[in-house]
């Protein structure tokens, strides 16, 4: 099979603190997404290229996690992911150092140490965890089965 490639473009204009830029998507799912530094380094309102990979890894391991529940036999109702990534300000500037899963699911025939362990597995497999660990210091998923 050959390799799937997709694509992605940026732009800026300026300088960090006062420039601007945008995120598209060749599939057109992101058109045009504001970027400024205060949506990266404060809370103003724009994305930020961490904010994108946390959406990519959450969307990424729930289609991962349902895929693993599947093959066992527990074809998930839904799953729901949140990514909180963690971008630490070091002497060496700024690295993205933690990212955390906070998974639930409604998944009929299952037990919680089965969902766990299936988020475990999911967590060093789905592609974009594969990516991200080796620069991650630590990494962590927190899975529950919705009532």
């Amino acid at each position: 099979m050959p390799d799937i490639l997709r694509r992605a473009h940026g732009t800026w204009a300026g300088d960090l603190a006062s420039g601007s830029g945008t995120a598209s998507t060749e599939s057109g799912a992101l058109r045009d997404v504001k970027m400024t530094a205060g949506a990266r380094f404060e809370s103003a309102s724009g994305s930020n290229p961490e904010e994108l990979i946390a959406a990519a890894h959450a969307s990424c391991f729930s289609m991962a996690l349902a895929n693993n529940l599947s093959k066992q036999g527990h074809v998930p109702q839904e799953i729901r992911t949140q990514a909180t990534l963690t971008l630490h300000r070091g002497e060496g500037g700024y690295k993205i150092t933690k990212i955390h899963l906070d998974t639930e699911g409604v998944v009929p025939g299952i037990d919680q140490v089965e969902v766990s362990a299936a988020a475990e597995k999911t967590k060093q497999t789905c592609p974009i965890s594969v990516l991200l660990l080796p620069g991650l210091e630590e990494a962590t998923v927190s899975a529950r089965l919705q009532s």
